[in-house]
Protein backbone atom coordinates (compact mmCIF):
# COMPACT_ATOMS: atom_id res chain seq x y z
CA UNK A 1 0.00 0.00 0.00
CA UNK A 2 3.12 2.49 0.25
CA UNK A 3 3.40 5.58 1.98
CA UNK A 4 4.86 3.88 5.24
CA UNK A 5 0.75 2.25 5.69
CA UNK A 6 2.92 -0.73 6.75
CA UNK A 7 5.11 0.96 9.14
CA UNK A 8 1.80 2.49 11.05
CA UNK A 9 0.01 -0.49 11.25
CA UNK A 10 3.22 -2.37 12.46
CA UNK A 11 3.65 0.70 14.90
CA UNK A 12 -0.26 1.01 15.51
CA UNK A 13 0.19 -2.56 16.65
CA UNK A 14 3.31 -2.63 18.97
CA UNK A 15 1.42 0.42 20.58
CA UNK A 16 -1.64 -1.82 21.36
CA UNK A 17 -0.08 -4.60 22.44
CA UNK A 18 2.45 -2.40 24.94
CA UNK A 19 -1.33 -0.80 26.93
CA UNK A 20 -2.04 -4.47 27.30
CA UNK A 21 1.07 -5.13 29.09
CA UNK A 22 1.69 -1.88 31.33
CA UNK A 23 1.39 -3.56 34.91
CA UNK A 24 -0.21 -0.35 36.99
CA UNK A 25 -3.01 -1.27 34.39
CA UNK A 26 -3.32 -4.38 35.74
CA UNK A 27 -2.92 -3.91 39.35
CA UNK A 28 -5.70 -0.90 39.57
CA UNK A 29 -8.10 -3.63 37.08
CA UNK A 30 -7.19 -6.19 40.16
CA UNK A 31 -8.00 -3.96 42.46
CA UNK A 32 -11.36 -3.18 40.82
CA UNK A 33 -11.74 -6.65 40.74
CA UNK A 34 -10.77 -7.32 44.07
CA UNK A 35 -13.68 -4.63 45.31
CA UNK A 36 -15.85 -6.27 43.08
CA UNK A 37 -16.11 -9.83 44.78
CA UNK A 38 -15.53 -11.09 48.15
CA UNK A 39 -14.03 -14.47 48.18
CA UNK A 40 -11.85 -16.16 51.32
CA UNK A 41 -8.93 -17.22 49.18
CA UNK A 42 -5.43 -16.34 49.54
CA UNK A 43 -3.11 -15.81 52.26
CA UNK A 44 0.60 -13.60 51.27
CA UNK A 45 3.31 -12.53 53.82
CA UNK A 46 3.54 -9.10 52.10
CA UNK A 47 0.62 -7.32 54.11
CA UNK A 48 0.05 -4.69 51.22
CA UNK A 49 0.12 -6.57 48.26
CA UNK A 50 -2.47 -5.19 45.35
CA UNK A 51 -3.23 -8.67 44.42
CA UNK A 52 -4.51 -9.92 47.31
CA UNK A 53 -8.14 -11.09 48.09
CA UNK A 54 -10.22 -11.16 48.99
CA UNK A 55 -11.12 -7.14 49.78
CA UNK A 56 -10.42 -6.68 53.68
CA UNK A 57 -7.09 -8.52 53.97
CA UNK A 58 -5.45 -5.46 54.27
CA UNK A 59 -7.39 -4.57 57.03
CA UNK A 60 -6.75 -5.30 60.81
CA UNK A 61 -8.82 -8.48 62.44
CA UNK A 62 -10.47 -6.76 64.10
CA UNK A 63 -12.19 -4.81 60.97
CA UNK A 64 -14.22 -7.39 58.96
CA UNK A 65 -16.28 -5.10 56.34
CA UNK A 66 -14.14 -3.20 53.41
CA UNK A 67 -15.09 -2.13 50.11
CA UNK A 68 -11.96 -0.21 48.96
CA UNK A 69 -8.46 -0.98 48.37
CA UNK A 70 -6.87 2.52 49.34
CA UNK A 71 -3.66 2.91 47.00
CA UNK A 72 -1.42 5.71 46.06
CA UNK A 73 0.24 6.17 42.45
CA UNK A 74 4.00 7.13 42.21
CA UNK A 75 5.62 8.53 39.31
CA UNK A 76 9.25 8.32 37.68
CA UNK A 77 11.00 9.13 40.47
CA UNK A 78 8.90 7.86 42.83
CA UNK A 79 7.11 11.12 43.78
CA UNK A 80 3.11 10.36 45.11
CA UNK A 81 0.65 11.09 42.05
CA UNK A 82 -1.80 13.83 44.01
CA UNK A 83 -5.00 15.38 43.18
CA UNK A 84 -7.20 18.14 44.36
CA UNK A 85 -10.50 17.53 45.81
CA UNK A 86 -13.49 19.48 46.85
CA UNK A 87 -14.53 19.30 50.78
CA UNK A 88 -18.14 18.28 51.60
CA UNK A 89 -19.82 21.32 53.17
CA UNK A 90 -20.59 20.68 56.80
CA UNK A 91 -23.09 22.57 59.18
CA UNK A 92 -21.42 25.69 60.93
CA UNK A 93 -21.36 24.63 64.36
CA UNK A 94 -19.54 21.56 63.44
CA UNK A 95 -16.88 23.30 61.36
CA UNK A 96 -16.25 25.81 64.34
CA UNK A 97 -16.18 22.54 66.76
CA UNK A 98 -14.20 19.88 65.05
CA UNK A 99 -12.43 21.70 62.58
CA UNK A 100 -8.69 22.78 62.77
CA UNK A 101 -7.76 26.50 62.51
CA UNK A 102 -7.39 26.95 59.32
CA UNK A 103 -11.02 26.31 58.75
CA UNK A 104 -12.89 27.98 61.51
CA UNK A 105 -14.76 30.99 60.89
CA UNK A 106 -15.51 28.88 57.69
CA UNK A 107 -12.32 29.90 56.08
CA UNK A 108 -9.89 26.94 55.19
CA UNK A 109 -6.32 26.11 53.78
CA UNK A 110 -6.35 25.28 50.07
CA UNK A 111 -3.49 22.97 50.59
CA UNK A 112 -5.56 20.97 52.67
CA UNK A 113 -7.48 20.02 49.47
CA UNK A 114 -4.84 17.75 48.08
CA UNK A 115 -4.81 13.94 48.34
CA UNK A 116 -2.69 10.97 47.16
CA UNK A 117 -4.68 8.70 48.13
CA UNK A 118 -7.16 6.82 45.89
CA UNK A 119 -10.23 4.39 45.19
CA UNK A 120 -10.54 2.97 41.78
CA UNK A 121 -13.94 3.84 40.69
CA UNK A 122 -13.84 2.29 36.87
CA UNK A 123 -10.85 0.95 34.45
CA UNK A 124 -11.82 1.83 30.92
CA UNK A 125 -10.23 2.11 27.38
CA UNK A 126 -6.84 -0.05 27.83
CA UNK A 127 -5.42 1.67 30.46
CA UNK A 128 -7.52 4.76 31.58
CA UNK A 129 -9.05 4.86 35.00
CA UNK A 130 -11.40 6.63 36.73
CA UNK A 131 -10.24 7.31 40.46
CA UNK A 132 -12.21 8.70 43.41
CA UNK A 133 -9.89 10.91 45.76
CA UNK A 134 -10.29 10.01 49.37
CA UNK A 135 -9.50 12.53 52.22
CA UNK A 136 -6.84 12.03 54.79
CA UNK A 137 -7.96 11.06 58.40
CA UNK A 138 -5.95 10.43 61.30
CA UNK A 139 -6.95 7.68 64.14
CA UNK A 140 -10.00 10.38 65.34
CA UNK A 141 -11.24 11.14 62.24
CA UNK A 142 -9.57 14.53 62.59
CA UNK A 143 -8.45 15.73 58.94
CA UNK A 144 -4.88 15.48 58.05
CA UNK A 145 -3.20 18.08 55.75
CA UNK A 146 -0.47 16.22 53.60
CA UNK A 147 1.33 19.37 52.15
CA UNK A 148 2.62 22.12 54.36
CA UNK A 149 4.44 24.94 52.28
CA UNK A 150 3.08 23.23 49.17
CA UNK A 151 5.03 20.02 49.77
CA UNK A 152 4.69 16.76 50.79
CA UNK A 153 4.86 16.36 54.18
CA UNK A 154 6.07 12.94 54.76
CA UNK A 155 5.51 12.98 58.81
CA UNK A 156 1.77 13.42 57.93
CA UNK A 157 1.50 11.18 55.66
CA UNK A 158 2.43 8.40 58.92
CA UNK A 159 -0.58 10.26 60.67
CA UNK A 160 -3.36 8.85 58.24
CA UNK A 161 -5.37 5.78 59.44
CA UNK A 162 -8.56 6.81 58.26
CA UNK A 163 -10.07 7.55 55.05
CA UNK A 164 -13.50 9.66 53.85
CA UNK A 165 -14.73 9.82 50.12
CA UNK A 166 -14.96 13.34 48.51
CA UNK A 167 -17.05 12.51 45.80
CA UNK A 168 -14.34 14.07 43.63
CA UNK A 169 -13.00 12.27 40.80
CA UNK A 170 -9.99 12.37 38.08
CA UNK A 171 -9.84 10.40 35.06
CA UNK A 172 -6.00 9.20 34.40
CA UNK A 173 -3.76 7.55 31.96
CA UNK A 174 -2.68 4.77 34.26
CA UNK A 175 0.50 4.28 31.45
CA UNK A 176 2.01 7.85 32.94
CA UNK A 177 2.71 6.26 36.38
CA UNK A 178 5.77 4.02 37.03
CA UNK A 179 4.58 2.67 40.40
CA UNK A 180 1.21 1.93 42.48
CA UNK A 181 0.98 1.15 46.19
CA UNK A 182 -1.87 -0.32 48.13
CA UNK A 183 -2.02 1.21 51.57
CA UNK A 184 -5.04 -0.53 53.18
CA UNK A 185 -8.59 -2.06 52.96
CA UNK A 186 -10.97 0.22 54.37
CA UNK A 187 -15.15 0.85 54.34
CA UNK A 188 -16.07 4.36 52.87
CA UNK A 189 -19.38 5.47 53.18
CA UNK A 190 -19.88 6.74 49.26
CA UNK A 191 -23.19 7.86 50.19
CA UNK A 192 -21.95 10.41 52.95
CA UNK A 193 -24.42 13.88 52.33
Amino acid sequence: MGCGRDEDVRHEKENHENRHNNCICEVVRAIRRVQNIREDIDCDDCRTDCFLTPLGSLVSPSRQRANTRVFMLLDEKGNPFKAMFNRRRRRFDEIEETAPASEKGGRRDCASCFSIFFRVQNVFDNCCATLQVLEPRDIRGRRVDLFKGGRLDLDAVCEVERFEATGTCVTVDLTCFCGIQCVKDVFIDCDED
